[in-house]
């Protein structure tokens, strides 16, 4: 494992800014003067916007005297179509700001947007690590879920419609000048939502504890948003007016998502990624299905590590072998798995047992993923690995 740490170089990505904070969405109009910003795109889904939850935006925006459009035509597992719309608007409605409002996705497309402001072409043009020139318009990310991290990555995820398969963008371009994190804008969050995007954070906080490719900055960052999601996970699942619970799984969403920016994921998002092209599941959920038994396949690799996850997750280790406590990791995840109703079973989701083939194959394009991977896999090792999850 990588526990020789003063042997490597280690960076760290992060916003400009983040604040966080209950009300803290009232601020927005300050952040977008700070940037220079007049006239505002505002990027997001109809379910935000449904859900009203861009009153407080609008409202700091208006005190402020600042002209906004909203873009609400994100779509989940976003097309790069959506983020080309979204930049001929900008450039058509003459805006000098995008302010990213809702999940993953919203958060995501509005990267796109800022990106393709100032350079050219389709954003499918731009997919691969550092593959963008120049930076883009100047950008505020506000996340309404707390899972994907997306307002304090460097990564933007798409789907290519014509290959079916999800495209990255990696880029210091895609980070954003301010990360605004406002727990009360995931109150409305329903129990299904809370426990997908609940556990696509603690994927992102897992996978890069245990990635070969951890650094000084994941190492702490991840700790704390597993032992902060373990506490509080359930609580915001049971009930989602409990400010508390919103409030720490906000900031675990964010701390773990500083945590994979800068340490890396692994197999769990890699053997992930064929449920959402294929049939159209939640990141969150599919991560979520996969996790349990990509951690059971990969303890040998990294028994220490998974040791201390279980520790972190309120498990006794004292006593144990390093196997056996390594393994009490995986069983304190399908506990949590059980409490708050998420099945890790392939075959509850109605996906016939004759499709693990074409999951095999999705999953062996992601093979990138297994490189810092704590156990390298074969494709014999993928298709144990489904079995065992179907």
């Amino acid at each position: 494992m990588n526990e020789n740490h003063q042997s490597k170089i280690h960076v760290f990505y992060s916003p400009t800014k983040i604040i966080i904070g209950l009300n803290s969405a009232c601020q927005v109009a300050q952040e977008v003067k700070q940037f220079g910003g007049s006239r505002v795109l505002i990027v997001t889904d109809p379910g935000v916007v449904a859900a009203d939850l861009i009153a407080p935006i609008a409202s700091s925006l208006n005190s402020g005297d600042i002209v906004y459009v909203v873009y609400k035509g994100v779509e989940p597992e976003p097309p790069s179509r959506v983020i080309d719309q979204g930049a001929e608007i900008y450039e058509a409605e003459g805006c000098d700001l995008v302010l990213g409002v809702g999940g993953g996705s919203s958060l995501d497309v509005a990267k796109g947007i800022s990106i393709l402001a100032a350079n050219k072409g389709r954003i499918l043009d731009y997919c691969g690590i550092d593959q963008v020139p120049q930076n883009g318009a100047p950008m505020i990310l506000m996340p309404t879920t707390a899972g994907t991290g997306s307002e304090v990555t460097r990564v933007l995820v798409l789907t290519d419609e014509e290959q079916n398969t999800k495209n990255v963008v990696f880029t210091p371009y895609a980070l954003a000048n301010a990360a605004i994190v406002d727990p009360l804008l995931s109150l409305s969050m329903p129990p299904t939502v809370t426990a997908d995007t609940g556990m696509d954070a603690m994927v992102h906080a897992i996978e890069t504890y245990v990635s070969m490719t951890a650094t000084v900055f994941s190492d702490i960052l991840a700790e704390r948003a597993i032992q902060l999601i373990a506490d509080h996970l359930p609580v915001a699942w049971a009930k989602g007016s409990n400010t508390d619970a919103r409030y720490h799984m906000s900031l675990a969403a964010t701390l773990a998502g500083m945590a994979f920016g800068s340490g890396g994921l692994g197999a769990v998002h890699a053997l992930a990624y064929p449920l959402g092209t294929e049939y159209h599941m939640t990141h969150g959920r599919t991560n979520a299905i996969m996790l349990p038994h990509v951690m059971r396949y990969n303890t040998p690799g990294s028994p220490e590590r998974y040791a201390r996850i279980a520790e972190l997750m309120g498990r006794n280790i004292d006593g144990y072998g390093l196997l056996e406590a390594a393994d009490l990791a995986v069983d304190a995840i399908q506990d949590l798995l059980e409490t708050i109703q998420v099945s890790c079973r392939i075959k509850d989701y109605e996906i016939p047992e004759s499709d693990l083939p074409k999951l095999v194959a999705g999953g062996m394009k992601q093979a990138r993923l297994f490189v810092p991977n704590p156990r390298d896999l074969n494709e014999e090792d993928v298709v144990s690995i489904y079995r065992e999850a179907y």
